[in-house]
Order: C-alpha cells, then structure tokens, then sequence
C-alpha cells in the first residue's frame, strides 16, 4: 500500500473525511435494500367434494358434501403405527382419509369408523381425490370425449350432485 500525503484541495481529504464517516455508511451500502413487498402467495389446503352415494348415518341422513384437508408426513406416517393397519395393510387408507377428511356433511369428527361404513364407491372416490390434491395440487383432470374427441378439463370435486 502507498502513502498519500494529504493536502488541502487534493481531493483525498475529503476521501478520508469521508472514511472516517464510512462504516455506518458502508454497512448500509452493503445491506440488502429492504424487501419489495410482493403479492402473498396463498396455498390452498381444503378442498370441497361432492360424494358419488353420500355417507349415510345412524338416523339415516345422507351426507355427500365434504373437505378433504392437504396430507401432512405426519398424516402419511402415522397410519404405519396403527395396530389395525399392521394386521391388515388394506386398512390403510380407512385410517389415512379419518385423518384428513375435515367435514362430512354435518359430521365434523369423521373417525375411522366412519370411513368404514361408506359405499366402496365413496371410498375409491376419496381415494383418488386425495391422490389428485396432495400429488397433483388440484381436482381438475384432462378428459378426452370418446365421440368428438376434443379435450377438455373437469372438476372432479364436483359442484352438484351427479357432477363428481
């Protein structure tokens, strides 16, 4: 490093002067200018559906309308641990969709139990909802018409009875 003598006018005192000054200046030159705010992002974590048949319960109402929450690791773990599951793997997905099934109708505490007592066709339903939602991210699937031949999407949570 050379040596600079400073002079009056030179220029480089007011370089120094200003070094002297730098740290709190520098520290804000080198901090990462302040976020922009951006749009949130928002994940959608409930999703509606509509059952083929419906659940049909102790008094005999049918509920078919229902959420169905994201699946967490922990949703996906602890059926492993379940002794029904241990005894019988098939039971899996009974103890898998109790978990994340958040309504049914106005059933609110969907147990296993419940799950148990709905129509197969409601249980391959949900079960491939629940696959479209935690892999896909969406109910939406693209279908071909066997006549026409033309594509287009449809909502398999279905928004009326008989559109699921």
């Amino acid at each position: 490093m050379r040596r600079r003598t400073v002079t009056p006018g030179s220029g480089l005192e007011e370089v120094l002067d200003n070094l002297a000054t730098a740290p709190a200046a520098r520290e804000e030159a080198s901090a990462p200018a302040p976020a922009r705010p951006r749009e949130r992002e928002t994940l959608q974590t409930e999703f509606a559906f509509e059952l083929p048949r419906g659940y049909v319960d102790d008094e005999g109402h049918v509920h078919r309308s229902g959420t169905m929450r994201l699946a967490t690791a922990r949703d996906e773990l602890r059926p492993q641990i379940d002794l029904r599951v241990k005894e019988n793997p098939a039971y899996l997905s009974v103890v898998l969709l109790s978990q994340v099934i958040t309504q049914l109708g106005t059933v609110t505490d969907v147990h296993a139990g419940i799950v148990e007592r709905m129509y197969a066709t409601d249980v391959a339903f949900l079960q491939d909802f629940y696959r479209r939602i935690n892999s896909e991210g969406h109910t939406h699937a693209a279908v071909t018409c066997p006549l026409c031949h033309g594509s287009f999407e449809v909502d398999l949570s279905g928004g009326r009875l008989g559109e699921s």
